[in-house]
């Protein structure tokens, strides 16, 4: 990243005057431009509160910076700038504030003066250091970090910087706050325990949490008893001891500051003191600036070389490259490109036996992914150890006789002629397998998290002893992960003397022994945008380069590859009368009877009286613009689900779908099969990989470092023609801010604020992963305030809400579980899972999330911002889940017209497209449904025919081709399981076990 001269004084502690003469300048203008065009905070969502030791000021976290106001409230002054993103303000004496910064992308300690002076960095390094508290005598800072294994409480001494642990491996302790005499410590543990430890290391748990409660911010009450807050959906209640002090309030769940009986502390939105049974709210003003939303518009695909190459690998001889593209699998050697599979199903991730005369892929073509060999020279195919589940990125041994692959749960497998083992424990979202020389190790990339509080951590090498069955996790190099757990390594080099991996988007190689162990220091071969490696020979690197294929040598001097493929367009289907009994155009407020709607070219041409004889008759059904699910992650699960997932999509009236985050060769291939009509499904928008920052969590981030890499990224989506971008959790303010300056295309993260001050367009989820652990734009009761919907509305920024709770409405209702097209569209273990949800009932706890999720959503709309329906699937299920999206808005407060808005002319006007409506000049996508959705919004599933671009698709040609799933035969026996398929470590879980991207 790089630094100004004031930045680089400030972080490394020296010159102190002139970094407090920086900071000040800093401040100024930012509240020159808050009071030029500014946005008026009245309330704040899951703000913190300190006090000052003289009991004349209070601090507060509001929107990610520290702000100072008199103790009996008025005007809120900025102390720390957008860059800092700073949280968690703790007085000290001398009126020192401490708090903690995200500034360099990882958290560290600060201090500030009151007056804005002083600012100062106590803590540096690769780990978090995280809430800070003053002792009463400022001499010492305890906080959390995870320096030591995992979160533990630790102690900084202000003076010489030396830092004590007092609690370590496993605790996850949180939120540290001290005792009077400053000798003792109080903490939470795993939500669920409230601790004391004193400074000699001596600890005492004090609360243990009822069943089905969580625990937050311990401090010392009066009397030295504990006081915290303890917390389910619906509940939240201030603590002492035993005694609910405050009830009835969305408390937020931070350290309370007591003064004798009374109690100062944040809720529903406001300061507030609370004495003898009373509540007196301490009123705020804070102005933040925020840049009014510029749309951007979309562009559609027409066609040109085909720049989705997904997966190549290279003969052992370096004379044939296969991979896939346009939903086919092809094969390029003697400078000629052939077309292997009909593109009729779903055939992925090609690998060639050792004397390059097999292919093995995975297919659904029998209904789920299953391992098929192709000899070359025949071009038959025959199934591999056929599994009872989904069977995916395969790799042969070295030898030929073993193939190892991931199957759908995430765990790894060994086959071969006599039967199928399992040699890793259920892993999240691992990478393609690759095996060492002699065959006796099979090596990949997984997920290591730093803790479990937060499970972000970075993606290693995960090496498996076939002998000995030990399993052992390997850096690529300190504090960096390999680039996405895909297709960018570990790769075994065929003589075993090297593996190669990516690293910030660029080649690495490293000398290895036979069992994967490093016997020197990573070296760098590319310096352009790589990924997706293969060895050419033990010389030399086959990867892709923005759409290109392409050869470096291990010296790095780099060739293109020519593949000689490209795609186009379609010729549109002819003009059609389409009779309708009805029709809502996307805006009206009722539906308008017995029409025709002319089609011609893929758009509405007229939509005019029913007159003679249509082409397509409907006249029983309403006619609806096609739906848009703005948020999912296509190929998440892409390879288990297959070619069903276009299906599903269209047979449940979804027409257009936009991701925000998927790996970028899949999403890229994809986006271009179904532009090309090579796949049938949705329109489909989307991004490559998010761009994160310096821990990562999902196999589809990229951790992103510095200035230069954000560079590699933002070329990649400029030439890949990216539809939107995502910066995600871990990205610094600074590069985030960067990311917008240098795009061209819309942006969203998880974040409203500054994000609406740096131009971004959209934020997803109502307050999913963050990295605070916890949402500014809603509370742990799912509840939004004032600054949040105001900063919504004013800025123009998109909010999309994802309620994953809507699987409460199964108590009601659990027909869209049961229908048939879910039961026959979705894989068979994706469908049990769906069932027993279904059946399983909702849970009052999450239909009282949902609702104040949608009460915020409605807010937000009713205010004049943009909501955006989309579902995050297939974290959520696929299709299904945007109309359990609906049917959640409309019980609890939407109309159906406007539930249907969000899922049409809105997510239309973000992609700046003029999708979403039935009108003359759209495009011709449309659902055909029973009943009246502006009535009753379940009538919008009710889809019997949908249409994309003109092109009419029958709900039975879509269940065809799984309706009648061809049944395997036999299945290879499952063998003893190696030790290393234990379960020995929390995070080995598959990702959907739960709904980790909501967790705060």
């Amino acid at each position: 990243m790089d630094l100004s001269r004031r930045e680089l004084l400030t972080r490394t502690g020296q010159a102190a005057a002139v970094a407090t003469a920086a900071s000040t300048l800093t401040i100024g203008t930012a509240q020159a431009q808050a009071e030029s065009a500014g946005v008026k905070l009245t309330q704040g969502t899951n703000i913190s509160v300190s006090r000052s030791a003289d009991g004349k000021w209070l601090a507060i976290d509001l929107v990610t910076a520290i702000w100072v106001l008199p103790a009996t409230g008025g005007t809120a002054r900025k102390l720390t700038d957008e860059l800092q993103d700073a949280t968690l303000p703790s007085f000290g004496p001398g009126n020192q504030i401490a708090f903690q910064s995200y500034r360099d992308g990882n958290y560290h300690l600060y201090v500030i003066g009151l007056d804005g002076t002083g600012l100062r960095q106590l803590t540096h390094g690769k780990y978090d250091h995280r809430e800070p508290a003053f002792s009463p005598d400022g001499t010492k800072i305890a906080f959390t970090s995870d320096r030591a294994g995992s979160y533990g409480v630790h102690v900084l001494d202000v003076a010489s910087g030396a830092i004590t642990q007092l609690t370590g491996v496993p605790d996850e302790a949180a939120a540290p706050q001290w005792s009077k005499d400053g000798k003792r410590i109080i903490f939470i543990t795993g939500n669920a325990a409230v601790e004391v430890v004193s400074l000699d290391g001596k600890r005492e748990k004090l609360v243990t949490a009822p069943t089905g409660m969580q625990l937050f911010g311990a401090a010392f009450g009066p009397g030295g008893r504990p006081s915290y807050t303890q917390m389910r959906p619906g509940q939240a209640e201030l603590m002492l001891g035993t005694t609910a002090v405050v009830t009835g309030q969305d408390v937020f769940g931070f350290a309370p500051v007591w003064d004798g009986d009374r109690v100062l502390y944040t809720a529903d939105g406001r300061i507030r003191w609370h004495a003898n049974g009373s509540v007196t709210d301490i009123p705020f003003e804070a102005t933040v600036p925020v840049r009014k939303v510029e749309r951007h518009r979309t562009r559609n695909l027409s066609g040109g070389p085909v720049k989705g190459i997904a997966g190549p690998v290279v003969s052992r001889d370096g004379t044939k490259i296969a991979f896939r593209a346009l939903n086919s699998l092809y094969l390029l050697g003697n400078g000629k490109t052939t077309k292997l599979t009909d593109g009729k199903y779903f055939d992925s991730d090609p690998d060639f036996s050792p004397d390059g005369t097999k292919l093995i892929y995975a297919s659904d073509r029998s209904g789920v992914a299953q391992l098929w060999v192709r000899d070359l020279n025949s071009g038959e195919d025959k199934l591999f150890a056929p599994s009872p589940g989904a069977q995916t990125t395969p790799r042969f041994s070295p030898d030929g006789t073993k193939v190892a692959y991931v199957d759908h749960d995430g765990q790894v497998w060994v086959a071969d002629a006599t039967g199928r083992r399992q040699i890793t424990p259920t892993l999240f979202q691992p990478g393609r397998p690759t095996w060492s020389a002699d065959g006796t190790v099979v090596a990949l990339a997984a997920v290591k998290p730093f803790s479990r509080r937060f499970r972000e951590g970075t993606s290693q090498i995960l090496s498996v002893d076939l002998a000995s069955g030990e399993l052992k996790y390997t850096e690529p190099m300190p504090f960096r992960s390999i680039a996405t757990r895909g297709d960018d390594g570990p790769v075994w080099s065929p003589d075993g003397k090297h593996i190669a991996f990516v690293v910030e988007s660029v080649a690495w190689v490293v000398p290895v022994d036979a069992k994967g162990d490093f016997q020197g220091e990573p070296r760098q071969v590319t310096r352009e945008v790589t990924d997706s490696l293969a060895w050419h020979g033990n010389d030399a690197l086959v990867y892709l380069n923005n759409g290109r294929l392409r050869k470096s040598t291990l010296d790095g001097k780099a060739s293109t590859i020519r593949v000689h493929l490209n795609w186009s367009r379609p010729k549109p289907p002819e003009r059609k009368v389409v009779h309708v009994g009805a029709y809502w155009d996307g805006e009206a407020q009722n539906l308008r009877q017995n029409v025709d709607i002319v089609v011609e070219n893929g758009l509405v041409q007229e939509i005019r009286p029913h007159q003679g004889r249509a082409d397509v008759d409907a006249s029983r059904l309403t006619a609806i613009p096609g739906l848009i699910d703005a948020h999912n992650h296509w190929h998440l699960r892409g390879r288990q689900w297959g070619a069903r997932q276009g299906n599903v999509w269209l047979a449940y009236g979804i027409t257009t779908v936009r991701s925000p985050g998927d790996p970028v060769y899949q999403m890229v291939e994809t986006r271009e099969a179904l532009a090309a009509g090579t796949l049938t499904g949705p329109r489909f928008y989307a991004t490559g990989e998010a761009v994160d920052g310096s821990r990562v969590y999902y196999n589809f981030m990229r951790p992103t470092l510095s200035r230069a890499q954000l560079d590699l990224e933002l070329r990649r989506a400029h030439e890949l023609g990216y539809d939107m971008i995502k910066t995600y959790v871990r990205l610094p303010v600074e590069l985030q801010r960067a990311a917008v300056q240098r795009s061209k295309v819309p942006l969203s993260s998880h974040y409203l604020y500054p994000a609406a001050n740096l131009g971004m367009d959209g934020m997803e989820h109502v307050g999913a992963t963050n990295r605070l652990g916890y949402s500014h734009t809603v509370s742990r009761q799912g509840k939004a305030y004032q600054d949040v919907v105001s900063l919504f509305t004013s800025s123009g920024m998109s909010m999309t809400p994802t309620l994953f709770h809507n699987r409460a409405l199964f108590a009601e209702d659990k027909s869209l579980a049961t229908d048939e097209r879910t039961r026959v569209l979705f894989p068979p273990w994706e469908y049990e899972r769906y069932l027993a949800d279904a059946d399983s009932g909702g849970a009052a706890s999450s239909a009282y999330v949902l609702r104040n999720w949608v009460e915020f959503a409605l807010a937000v709309h009713r205010g004049g911002g943009l909501v955006i329906c989309g579902t995050d699937a297939p974290l959520d299920a696929p299709a299904t889940a945007t109309h359990m999206n609906l049917r959640a808005m409309v019980k609890y407060g939407f109309t159906p017209r406007e539930a249907l808005i969000t899922a049409t002319r809105n997510p239309a006007r973000w992609l700046g497209l003029p999708l979403g409506a039935i009108k003359p000049g759209a495009p011709a996508d449309i659902s055909f449904v029973e009943g009246d959705p502006l009535a009753d919004i379940k009538a919008a599933a009710n889809v019997k025919q949908v249409m994309v671009g003109g092109r009419v698709h029958q709900i039975a040609d879509l269940l065809a081709p799984y309706g009648q799933q061809a049944k395997l035969v036999s299945t290879t026996d499952a063998l003893a399981p190696l030790p290393s398929a234990e379960n020995k470590h929390w995070w080995h879980e598959p990702e959907w076990a739960e709904h980790v991207c909501c967790d705060h």
